[in-house]
């Protein structure tokens, strides 16, 4: 009889775990994975419409105006001196907050 309600007990737990672990993937989902696709997505759209003029941050924390722009690359003014950097090293628009990273 012992087995019998042990045998019942695990059926009905089959239903119920597979319920939490569905709620944790789309917990995960939802609160990681879509707002960090999301903030991607803008990124993206942010780095291609860079043009000459364009002030931004860059990954090292300087600031400098953009010179000219190419495929991948980006020509940075920052003084006197014009460098080569790549384009994904912008961090943001000087006017913009620059997004937290974690």
């Amino acid at each position: 009889m012992n087995l019998a309600l042990l045998m019942q007990a695990g059926q009905n737990s089959l239903p119920s775990t597979l319920l939490l672990f569905g709620g944790m993937a789309a917990l995960f989902y939802f609160l990681l994975i879509r707002p960090q696709n999301k903030a991607r997505k803008e990124m993206e759209a942010r780095l291609s419409k860079l043009k000459a003029g364009d002030e931004v941050v860059l990954s090292g924390g300087l600031f400098a105006t953009i010179d000219r722009v190419e495929d991948k690359n980006i020509y940075v003014k920052l003084g006197n001196t014009v460098v080569k950097a790549r384009r994904n090293a912008v961090v943001a628009l000087a006017g913009e907050p620059a997004a937290e990273q974690s």
